[in-house]
Parts: structure tokens; sequence; C-alpha cells
């Protein structure tokens, strides 16, 4: 079965190898080695002032962002379930949360968000998904991040980037925390968070927030090549394999290109059969089609040809399918995909078969290869 969700991604040999090894105690010199050496790589992944791995899912790192970073009210953007969790988050930690929502496949307003802050002076932290991975909606954060400051340095920018750290090269010039996921483009299982802060976010975590997700106790011992409590030793294990095979394949950027080129190549193929990319801005992440056959194009692509895709949630359940584009996936594996897509559709008597996805993916791809600064 080839998994092509976007989230969990599947993890490969290497890595799995890496993570089966004997179990290491968190609290050894050989740990902290380990611990250090994986700090660097992401010091250079992400870019930030500071950088915080949490033993939980993405969704404890927005918790331990929101809790740390906001103390009056929190400004979130809801276009989809992420977004919607983040003001959950906030309400469930007492503070306020102003709600500007969208349609899942529509981009958040740079506009909307400067008005907002204008007239609620209580505002004082902006929560956003760079990658609304409900919907496959790329969102111009780094913009909307930039117009913020301008206004008010003092309000801190979250930007989720679980489906968007280790795709693209992100702009972190003016976020306070980004935060990715290890289940993700860092092609690890669910279980590891991290969180990469600037300077003046650590100034306005001060001595922190919260128990096990206080941010000022945790960059205390991370410092210091440890965790304030037990770290998620084969985790961070596999993480290093994997920043390190990044490396070994040409580095980061030559991840964010072929992802890039990936995406590009999986939008053309399916639009070129006669398919619809449901969002306005889609991400680099994935490709998410919406189709009235979207149900039975998902079932079949993993009955008849073994390919596992994402459907949709609440109101997009069976109206979207969504393909994964992070990681480090083999073109042959991608071009498989598309071709049972246009098989699915020949069958259902919805085109003539030609081999056209496979042949638009394969130029398309490889054109991108030669044409670098489109991507």
């Amino acid at each position: 079965m080839l998994l092509f969700t976007p989230g969990p991604t599947p993890v490969s040999q290497n890595i799995r190898n890496a993570m089966s090894d004997e179990t290491m105690h968190h609290r050894t010199p050989e740990f902290e080695a380990i611990f250090e050496q994986t700090r660097k790589h992401l010091f250079n992944l992400f870019a930030t002032d500071e950088i915080v791995m949490l033993a939980s899912t993405g969704t404890g790192a927005m918790e331990a962002a929101v809790i740390n970073l906001c103390h009056k009210t929190l400004l979130s953007v809801n276009s989809g379930k992420f977004g919607e969790r983040f003001g959950k988050i906030a309400l469930a930690n007492g503070l306020k949360n102003i709600e500007i929502k969208n349609e899942w496949d529509t981009p958040a307003s740079v506009d909307a968000i400067v008005d907002m802050i204008k007239t609620n002076s209580d505002i004082d932290a902006i929560a956003v998904q760079i990658s609304e991975s409900a919907g496959g909606l790329r969102h111009p954060v780094e913009e909307l991040a930039k117009a913020v400051k301008e206004i008010n340095p003092k309000i801190m920018i979250i930007a989720d980037g679980i489906t968007a750290v280790g795709v693209e090269r992100i702009d972190v010039s003016n976020i306070d925390c980004l935060i990715a996921g290890s289940q993700k483009a860092l092609m690890l299982p669910p279980g590891l968070s991290i969180l990469g802060l600037s300077n003046v976010g650590i100034e306005k975590i001060g001595t922190g927030k919260g128990y096990y997700l206080n941010l000022a106790s945790e960059i205390k011992k991370q410092r210091q090549n440890t965790t304030a409590y037990t770290a998620a030793t084969t985790l961070i294990i596999g993480l290093l394999e994997v920043l390190q095979t990044i490396e070994k394949q040409g580095g980061i950027g030559v991840l964010y290109c072929n992802t890039a080129r990936r995406a590009k190549a999986t939008q053309a193929a399916l639009q070129a059969i006669g398919l619809h990319i449901y969002p306005t801005t889609p991400a680099k992440s994935m490709t998410t089609i919406d189709d009235k056959d979207a149900a039975k194009i998902r079932s079949a692509l993993k009955e008849e040809y073994g390919v596992n895709v994402a459907g949709g949630q609440d109101h997009l359940k069976g109206k979207i399918f969504r393909i994964n584009q992070m990681g480090l996936i083999q073109t042959h594996k991608s071009i498989w995909v598309v071709n049972s897509i246009e098989l699915i559709l020949h069958r259902m008597g919805r085109l003539e078969y030609g081999g056209i996805a496979s042949k638009v993916y394969n130029e398309t791809y490889f054109k991108s290869a030669l044409q670098k600064k489109e991507i």
C-alpha cells in the first residue's frame, strides 16, 4: 500500500532502522550528544532564534504556543479544522478569542486582520496556519505577519507550520513561533512536535505558563541539551536520521525544490484530465481535488491500485480527496498515483484513457528542474 495521505507520511527503512536500536536513557551523555546534533540541524531548518522539542503531537505544540504567547486575546484565522482548533485552545485555557472565519478554500485577508487589530487593542497574539491541511490551502502568513508587526511589533505571530516546515522555505522574519509535527514533512511517526521561537517571543514567554507545556522550563533545559521532562528519545533519534538523510540527498534546498516540482506536476497532471484544484491558493504540501465522485475515486485508489489518499472532513466529507506531496517521495510513485486516477476516470466513463496524466506530470516535473526560478 502506498501511503499518500498528508500526514502521517511514510517512514523510510533507514529511519525505522535508526529507531529500532536498543532503548536509550534520556539522562545520559550519549543521548545529550544526539539531542545537541538534532538541535543544530533544526536551527538550520527553522532559521529561528530558539528551538524547543516536545513529546506531543502538533496540537500539544499549538496549545503550548497559545498559553505561553497569548496573555489577553487571541485572534485566530479559521479556514479549516486546524484553524478552528486554535480558537478552541484559547477558550479552553480561559483566554478570549476573536475568530476570522472563511470558507475552507479561502485564504486569510491581510486587510481584514489589520482592521481587526486596529479596532481591538486587547489582541496580543495571532494564530494562523501556513498550510491549512483540511483543504490544502496556503495562507499569506509572511505578508500578514509583516503587516501586523509594522502596526504593533508586540503582537505575537503564531504560525502553524505542521504541513509547511520541511515543505518550503518560510520567511520567519516576523514570526514569533513556528510549529512543526513529526508525522508530516519530517517523515516520522506521530508524537514529536517542534517550536521555533523568536527572541521577541522568548521575552514574551518570560517565566512561562502552564506546567508540562511551560516553554520557559523547556528553553532552559534544552539549551543544556536535555528536556524538562522525559524526552521522546526514539523519535528524536529518528529525527536526527531524517535530517542527516536530507543533507546526504543534497540539503534542504533540494528538498524544497523537489517538493515544489512535485506539487506543480501533480496539479498540472490532474487538471489535464479535467479535475479541479479545490483551494484558490493551493499549498505545496498537498493537492486537494473537489469532485462529485471524490469518495468513489478515493475508494478505487485504495482497493484497486493500493494507494491511500485522504478524504475530507465535516462539510467536505466525500467531496474532496487530498494527495500528499511532503517528504522524500520517489517520482515513479507520484506518477503511479496520477496515472491510477486517470485509469479510474476512464473506467467511470468520464474520459478516454491516453496516459495524459503521467505524460503531463513528467513534462512538468522535469521542465521545472530546468527552471528553478519558477518554483
